[in-house]
């Protein structure tokens, strides 16, 4: 892991847990999420694990595929 994620890991594990929780409360796949998004599922699997760092792009089009915003998926629930 590197410097900067081991740093920010409870952030990156929040948001993951978010857009998990998210997405399946929605009932859709990563892989209907990653569609929608467009990305790959693999990817979304690997963001909502903390595995990857995704890009504010990325974070964005999520949460507007989740319908809501940034700060819902950065916010304990």
């Amino acid at each position: 892991m590197d410097k900067d994620k081991s740093r920010h890991f409870e952030t990156y594990k929040l948001l993951g847990e978010n857009i998990r929780a998210r997405r399946q409360n929605m009932k859709i796949s990563q892989e209907e999420l990653a569609f929608r998004v467009s990305s790959a599922r693999n990817y979304i699997g690997c963001i909502e694990r903390a595995e990857k760092i995704p890009s504010i792009t990325i974070i964005l089009d999520i949460a507007g595929a989740l319908g809501c915003t940034i700060i819902d998926l950065f916010t304990k629930n």
